[in-house]
């Protein structure tokens, strides 16, 4: 399988160096910075290295014709989702992303009502995709992605009904000589963060929260313990209930206090913003100025410790019809993701996982046509296959709550 790799930061040099090792993947790795793109490209003998601006749709698509691809994987940020996404259907090849169109919030009741949703702009292309087809996988990373797949496995092998899907992410990752580093973009960080968390929930449907609603004490494997977890704008409570029947989906995340303070302070001062603002005569986005002020996560992995961990928590009715609860996860230790693959763990957890979901795509085991995400496809080959790359998944069994 030829793939176009477009984009070379942590997450796309990860991916490189993941498919590497895999013999079905042969790529063309694609970045707006060329030594970037180079970089990535050192992982294999053959992969090829291009300079390519993610915005130019017609550039992406040529180039996607001229290697003869069969696939675009995108590792951008989501700013860049819809011109690739149109650029693999005018070229006709299957399209991969890690994270889905951007949302906006609604113009009157932002902390009530949903605006346009994360996604919307792709799921509006279905029929398209339907017809050339294609399959655009959307939201293959790890959340979402592998989250999504642990919620369509808990619905066809543990629950005969599900009450909740409550995707939690945790980790006790720490950056030596840091006094604030995030371990993956700020960019996507601040607008998951920081826009209204979306919920869904059986009757009412999708609606939105103010940002860190609903904090909660989360108790996560691998010696990580007990997290404050928050509601966060993410997609897997915008895929999840497309094709998995429960009664309310969430998403949240162990911020932290400190974490929580920084984004405040930057929503204070405007600073979150992605409009240009004239700074003499110059005209720069507030929200990039910020990204580049901070070191890029791709280089944070040999002052790393920790481990990070990111799993669905399920609760309901096993297939006993006795109550049930579960935690399905997949933890990652930086110092293994180190020394094995020479990428921090956040990075690396998230590339594995369209690897793993285009391996599937090219034998066959995982096949369709439209804008689907991984929950309308079977779970058991891709958590057996991600097992087979030497990084397997858990199962944790827990006590349920009473019921009322």
């Amino acid at each position: 399988m030829r793939i176009l790799l477009v984009g070379a930061g942590g997450v796309g040099t990860a991916f490189a160096r993941i498919a590497a090792r895999r013999p079905f993947a042969d790529l063309v790795i694609a970045d707006y910075d060329l030594a970037r793109a180079q970089h990535a490209a050192a992982a294999k003998d053959g992969y090829h290295a291009v300079q390519l601006d993610a915005r130019d749709e017609a550039a992406t698509a040529a180039l996607l014709t001229e290697h003869r691809c069969d696939a675009l994987m995108n590792a951008t940020d989501p700013r860049f989702v819809m011109p690739l996404f149109n650029a693999a259907l005018r070229a006709g090849t299957h399209y991969l992303d890690m994270a889905m169109s951007l949302s906006h919030p609604h113009p009157d009741a932002p902390y009530r009502q949903t605006g346009v949703k994360l996604g919307d702009d792709q799921f509006a292309l279905d029929d398209q995709w339907q017809q050339a087809g294609k399959l655009a996988l959307a939201g293959m990373g790890v959340e979402p992605g592998l989250s999504d797949v642990f919620a369509r496995y808990a619905a066809d092998e543990l629950f005969g009904e599900i009450d909740q899907l409550g995707v939690r992410d945790g980790a006790n990752l720490e950056v030596a000589g840091y006094d604030f580093a995030p371990t993956f973009s700020i960019w996507t960080t601040i607008e998951e963060c920081l826009n209204p968390p979306v919920v869904w929930e059986k009757g009412q449907g999708w609606f939105t929260t103010p940002p860190f609603s609903e904090p909660e004490v989360f108790d996560f494997p691998a010696g990580i313990g007990p997290v404050e977890c928050v509601n966060v704008e993410h997609e897997e409570v915008l895929l999840m209930p497309r094709w998995v029947d429960a009664r309310r989906v969430t998403f949240k995340y162990g911020l932290g206090a400190e974490f929580i303070g920084v984004l405040e302070t930057l929503h204070k001062l405007g600073l979150d913003r992605t409009d240009p603002v004239a700074v003499g005569a110059a005209s720069v986005s507030p929200r990039d100025v910020v990204a580049a002020c901070l070191p890029d996560p791709a280089t944070l992995g040999d002052k790393m410790t920790g481990v990070t961990c990111a799993g669905t928590w399920v609760t309901g009715t096993g297939q006993d019809g006795a109550p049930r609860e579960v935690y399905l996860h997949h933890v990652v230790d930086n110092a293994w993701s180190m020394a094995e693959y020479g990428s921090q763990a956040v990075v690396w957890q998230t590339a594995v996982n369209p690897v793993v979901a285009l391996e599937l795509i090219d034998s066959g085991a995982w096949s369709g046509t439209g804008v689907l995400g991984p929950e309308a496809l079977p779970p058991v080959p891709f958590l057996d296959l991600l097992a087979d790359y030497g990084s397997p998944w858990a199962c944790e069994e827990r006590t349920p709550a009473p019921q009322p």
